[in-house]
């Protein structure tokens, strides 16, 4: 017997019998429809054979067949061509050369605005920042035979140095000129004169100490090269290797001598030999620092050998320097 307070259960109508029964239809169709959809789906699935995988460390692999004889596939079916990647797509033609007269006017317009750069150089509120112009300037490798030897084989007219610091190799080079009779050969020192983080630890003595995040490098490199009278033929080009390579290959800019020694990783070291070779003259000569050091083939030198591959040129080491073979003509 329920309890008198229970109410008691109310009969259920037309509309809401008719409701359930639609419900319960709908419900069966979609368990009918997901079972129908998953037993088409597990059919369609392929079969894996492991006799037909692809063993990309075996030379020459079999394929079973139950009718036939095993079928050898040789090495070279299995090789296919180099991965899309734009390692190699660097620009490899450059603006119409401009006369060696026109490239100092062109880098004053271009670069500093109209306005010579070693003009009313040094101002009273830098040269009281800055070192006493040194005589020879800190560098590595800046005064090796190589920098003779290539001078006095090639004669070159416009010699452009990526990695100057306080322009040690730049000073050298314009006095081995200055002997062998090339008082008019242009030297482009481009740098983007930052230096890299904690240089000053190692040459605390050599260099300025920063001003407001300035490095101070760039009016120190000015400072030395106007100390000895060459300001006229050295010229800063403040910029990183690359924005100053893609710059002078636009504006015609070319070098009959290159020198890389700036970034000495593999990928700074490959994208600025690349870049550089573009703007070298037909004849002319790219050659560069540190091919022997403890990177070894991560670095430097791997970057050097694998573009002499590529291009089909010899390299030949000079003490610590690397020198590639003349740049074909045309």
């Amino acid at each position: 017997m329920k309890p008198a307070w229970l109410p008691f259960p109310q009969s259920a109508t037309s509309a809401e019998f008719k409701l359930r029964l639609h419900l319960s239809r709908a419900a069966i169709f979609l368990c009918l429809f997901s079972a129908g959809y998953m037993i088409g789906y597990l059919s369609s699935v392929p079969q894996f054979n492991l006799q037909n995988q692809f063993h990309p460390n075996c030379t020459a692999i079999t394929v079973a067949n139950s009718d036939t004889n095993p079928l050898p596939i040789k090495e070279h079916e299995l090789q296919t061509g180099p991965p899309p990647h734009d390692l190699l797509q660097f620009k490899k033609r450059c603006g119409k050369p401009i006369p060696k007269s026109e490239i100092l006017n062109t880098l004053i317009a271009n670069m500093f605005e109209g306005i010579e750069p070693y003009e009313g150089f040094p101002s009273a509120e830098v040269e009281s920042l800055i070192h006493k112009p040194a005589d020879h300037p800190r560098g590595w490798g800046s005064t090796g035979a190589v920098f003779r030897d290539l001078i006095e084989s090639v004669r070159p007219g416009v010699i452009i140095e990526l990695g100057s610091f306080l322009g040690a190799s730049a000073l050298h080079m314009a006095g081995v000129t200055h002997n062998l009779s090339l008082s008019s050969t242009l030297i482009l020192s481009v740098d983007d004169f930052r230096g890299w983080p904690n240089f000053r630890l190692r040459f605390r003595r050599d260099v300025p100490q920063n001003r407001h995040a300035d490095a101070l490098l760039l009016q120190q490199f000015m400072a030395n090269v106007k100390a000895a009278g060459e300001s006229q033929r050295i010229i800063p080009v403040p910029f990183s290797t690359g924005s100053a390579l893609i710059a002078l290959c636009e504006w015609g800019i070319y070098g009959d001598l290159i020198e890389v020694d700036a970034g000495h990783d593999f990928h700074s070291a490959w994208a600025d030999i690349n870049r550089a070779y573009a703007i070298l003259r037909p004849g002319g000569v790219l050659f560069g620092h540190d091919y022997f050091t403890v990177a070894d083939n991560r670095g430097v030198r791997r970057a050097v050998t694998l573009f002499a591959k590529v291009k089909g040129l010899t390299v030949r080491p000079h003490g610590q320097h690397w020198v590639l073979s003349p740049k074909p003509r045309e």
